[in-house]
């Protein structure tokens, strides 16, 4: 039994049914999809999250202008810029680990 529309529109309620009846009366296999589960870690989503906001504020510090690149605005996005996250991208979090 093919399982896509009979024409260019939904089927109704009634045709379903004819069709799944049709399909247990010829006994067809059943066949169920499972969707793969998800086994990205939390832990890396982050970090990659953390490396393009770095990147977004380090492009923001170099397009300041000169007026405001010796205030509390430049420190804090140097200081962002500063941070080592090369080593926190490195570390391989135990199995299980941010999995829900």
């Amino acid at each position: 039994m093919s399982r896509g529309p009979l024409a260019n529109r939904p089927m109704t309620n009634a045709e379903r049914q004819a069709r799944y009846r049709a399909a247990r009366a010829a006994d067809l296999p059943v066949i169920h999809y499972r969707r793969t589960a998800d086994r990205r870690s939390r832990a890396h989503d982050a970090v990659a999250a953390l490396l393009a906001l770095q990147a977004e504020y380090r492009t923001w510090l170099e397009a300041l202008p000169d007026n405001l690149k010796e205030g509390a605005t430049a420190e804090t996005l140097q200081a962002i810029a500063d941070l080592d996250l090369d080593e926190l991208a490195a570390i391989e979090p135990p199995r299980g680990f941010g999995r829900d």
